[in-house]
């Protein structure tokens, strides 16, 4: 089996859900060829130099080479201006590589074209009709071709995670069904996921793709190859081009739990879609992560968890991992203790994401979050105390926020200036597909048959072009959070972040 992992994502570290599919099947002896097409395509294009007569992209394509090798060391984390300007470069660089291909644009973490849309199925036909149309199809027919004629591998199976990956994942997929007719094209991960649990899912894709899997596809894989056993797998990550990922050698990501412990927020994907809480056994966890640590010598672990059980804190406070580590986590009455804030410091933990969400307590109350402004507020302090950076995400323009009640987030923000590093800022997107948005009359999001988002008519008033307006004009002119968002990396975000509290701390 090939297992690909399509353009585009941020290329910081190797996508999860193939190293457990690689650890699986390497456990078991099974064939299987592992292909990070996201780092290979956006290392192509970055030496794929067009032809265009603007300065600074003639300079960017210049300082390539030397920029890569600067995002992979650790002294750039030490400047977030020097930091911004390597990035912005090599993102122009990619920008250029489709000056000309009018509509197309490509990014460090987004691809798009303006003449298709990823969540038209109808559009989506079109890029695996015509896949040489896609910028990255010079790479990939000569990468997909060279492997399957050298292994003669029959199963295909692609990872598709975000949006930005689809079209090009059916380019892709396109190619394969016009060069090698026979092979069986197998797509999972988490956009998938959301698709089929849909419930106006009618997969417009027979004939072109051969099998959807849902959820974790481990299961399924192996009853392909006849074997039924399910066991615990350690991840492999060995089988990806460690050494080219944009980021400090290495970032390995590890998911401890899919699903969420808490799964009671409003508007929660994983409550609607009605997605299990299934955590890993702590044991094996802290076994991988010793294998893990032992192997590859990464310098940070990236826990992918929607949300870090405490408990699981607990374990690893209990049996430090010896490397540094960051994920999401919910704020909780346990983080409001110095003394286990202190603990989590000294077992490694440099960064917690925090889902702060609103700084008004009506909002927060409507949106089932489950925590006071007062407890956000001493986690906060506390956990600057310990010496643990913050990474918090703010949602503006829910159902039950109006202007004056993001002038509180805006108030709680500037407030705690001291005690956030870093800020998330977002508009909010209706689901589709969930229970709760039955109250709000809808209008049209996006076109296309596969969205999983829809607009709705907010009941104050407060629409997205006020929440737009209110961000640009109120909440980044305020000093002390204009601050915070310039210290914030660019295009990595939460994956470049703990860098530069890892370097504050040498």
């Amino acid at each position: 089996m090939i297992l690909i992992y399509p353009p585009v994502a941020k290329p910081g570290e190797p996508p999860t859900g193939i190293a457990k599919l690689a650890g699986v099947l390497h456990a078991e002896g099974l064939p299987y060829t592992v292909i990070d097409a996201n780092c290979e395509g956006l290392l192509y294009i970055l030496h794929k130099h067009t032809i265009w007569n603007d300065v600074w992209y003639r300079r960017a394509v210049r300082r390539t080479e030397t920029n890569l090798y600067l995002l992979r060391t650790s002294t750039v984390y030490k400047d977030i201006n020097r930091y911004k300007q390597i990035v912005k470069d090599i993102n122009h660089v990619l920008r250029g590589s489709t000056h000309n291909q009018g509509g197309m644009y490509i990014s460090l973490s987004d691809y798009k074209d303006h003449s298709l849309s990823p969540v038209c199925s109808d559009d989506i036909l079109k890029a695996a009709s015509f896949p040489e149309k896609n910028p990255f199809y010079p790479y990939f027919k000569k990468r997909l071709t060279s492997v399957i004629e050298t292994t003669g591998d029959e199963k295909i199976g692609f990872s598709l995670f975000y949006l930005n990956q689809v079209l090009t994942t059916f380019a892709m997929i396109g190619f394969l069904k016009i060069r090698f007719p026979w092979v069986k094209i197998i797509v999972g991960g988490g956009l998938v996921t959301s698709w089929m649990n849909n419930k106006d899912w009618n997969n417009p894709f027979f004939g072109l793709v051969d099998e959807f899997i849902p959820g974790p596809g481990e299961k399924r894989i192996l009853s392909m190859y006849g074997k039924g056993n399910m066991q615990d797998y350690t991840p492999l990550y060995s089988v990806f081009p460690l050494e080219s990922y944009f980021s400090p050698p290495y970032i390995l990501p590890y998911t401890a739990s899919s699903g969420c412990f808490y799964k009671k927020c409003t508007f929660c994907p994983e409550k609607s879609e009605n997605n299990p809480y299934i955590p890993v056994s702590g044991s094996t966890v802290l076994h991988d992560i010793r294998q893990i640590s032992e192997k590859y010598k990464p310098v940070l672990i990236h826990f992918l968890d929607n949300a870090i059980s405490i408990s699981f804190l607990k374990t690893l406070i209990k049996s430090p991992p010896g490397i540094p580590w960051y994920g999401y986590t919910r704020i909780t009455e346990n983080l409001t203790d110095f003394d286990f804030a202190q603990k989590l410091k000294k077992a490694g933990c440099v960064m917690l994401q925090l889902g702060l969400e609103s700084g008004d307590q009506g909002v927060l109350d409507a949106m089932k979050k489950g925590f006071t402004l007062s407890t956000a507020s001493k986690v906060l302090k506390v956990l600057k105390s310990a010496g643990i950076s913050t990474y918090i995400y703010l949602l503006f323009g829910t159902p039950w926020e109006t202007h004056h009640r993001a002038l509180k987030t805006l108030e709680f923000c500037a407030i705690h200036h001291n005690q956030i590093d870093f800020i998330n800022p977002s508009i909010f997107n209706m689901p589709v597909c969930d229970p709760e948005n039955t109250g709000h009359l809808k209008t049209e999001f996006y076109r296309g048959d596969l969205s999983l988002y829809t607009d709705f008519i907010h009941p104050f008033g407060w629409g997205r072009k006020g929440v737009r307006r209110f961000l640009k004009h109120e909440f980044q002119k305020n000093r002390a959070i204009s601050a915070i968002l310039k210290a914030t990396p660019p295009y990595f975000n939460a994956n470049h972040a703990p860098f530069f509290k890892m370097n504050q701390d040498n």
